[in-house]
């Protein structure tokens, strides 16, 4: 993949406010501008498109993450896969069973192929962000780690949409059926910036002892308006290295650094704070009550929600994504 930071640059001069990301208490329906609304659970998804279930039980208040924009929404399903769209924005999902593929590679393969698919014939085709859930994503050895399988089928089925480079994107370890691969992203119609945090080797060049295929996703994302950083999932790495193997606080302190490192990057105002809305993977749920503790700590008026999942390094203990509104 070319190393450029502009992932797209063909779009049409519009603008388009990002979705408004919040976390808050389920109250039953949903308005008529939400995107989405993700609830960390391991029950079936309703029929409605934008209601996602994801298979990473929350640590703490029972909180739904809501995306709302600035237009009316209306989505639906296209075989597997669910959708809505408004504003400019479009938001689709799969869930993908590896028995129905031969494995991990082969389910990413497919999740993948399914919504590039989908997205190279939508409106806005510029994905910015992904998220992928998957079963015991640490289990096998060497090349053998589910993790590195999946990294090569998603390569493989990328496609085009992705050909100018990758957005930013979180790959997180879920306790539910351990068959079973998540994948959802975001996309506009206009191309957003890639952003990549000095202080660490991009992930698409990361050395062989990675595995066949390094992982494809960018630090962070900077919307189209400039208005918000999408970052990726964040967690101890200095260069291409993990910190502070079984140490806690220094993990989260090195994470702090990093998302810092990327707040500059991106060039936003520093720090986090009520327009930052984050989400912290906790591999021992034991840790939650230190983890929010630190974000309460380091950025008081920071939205922190936390969730049970392992992080695609089996040395590190947490890692945290989120949105820093400017």
């Amino acid at each position: 993949m070319p190393p450029g930071r502009e992932m797209r640059d063909d779009a049409p001069s519009l603008r388009r406010a990002a979705p408004r990301v919040d976390y808050r208490p389920r109250d039953g329906d949903l308005c008529g501008r939400t995107l989405a609304c993700f609830r960390f659970d391991t029950q079936p998804s309703p029929d409605d498109a934008r209601v996602l279930h994801v298979p990473l039980p929350l640590l703490g208040d029972a909180l739904d993450e809501v995306w709302q924009v600035d237009g009316d929404v209306v989505h639906g399903h296209d075989g597997a896969l669910r959708w809505s769209r408004g504003g400019g924005w479009l938001f689709a999902a799969i869930e993908v069973h590896e028995a129905a593929h031969g494995g991990p590679e082969e389910a990413a393969e497919h999740a993948y192929g399914c919504l590039s698919r989908f997205v190279a014939d939508a409106e806005e085709r510029h994905v910015q962000r992904i998220w992928n859930y998957l079963g015991a994503i640490n289990r096998g050895d060497g090349d053998d780690e589910r993790y590195k399988h999946f990294c090569t089928g998603r390569i493989r089925g990328m496609g085009e949409v992705f050909a100018q480079g990758f957005p930013a994107a979180t790959a997180i370890g879920h306790h539910g059926d351990s068959g079973l691969l998540q994948v959802y992203l975001l996309a506009t119609d206009r191309p957003g910036t890639r952003v990549e945090n000095p202080r660490q080797v991009s992930a698409w060049r990361y050395p062989r002892q990675y595995g066949r295929t390094p992982p494809s996703f960018a630090r962070a994302t900077r919307l189209p308006d400039d208005d918000v950083l999408a970052i990726s999932g964040t967690a101890a790495v200095v260069g291409h290295a993990s910190a502070h193997a079984g140490d806690l606080d220094a993990q989260l302190d090195e994470t702090a650094r990093n998302l810092d490192a990327l707040v500059e990057a991106g060039e936003l105002p520093a720090g986090f704070g009520h327009n930052a809305p984050l989400k912290a993977y906790v591999r021992d749920p034991a840790h939650a009550n230190a983890v929010r503790t630190f974000v309460t700590r380091r950025w008081p008026d920071t939205p922190v929600l936390a969730v049970h999942g392992d992080i695609c390094r089996a040395e590190l203990l947490v890692e945290i994504d989120g949105w820093r509104y400017r």
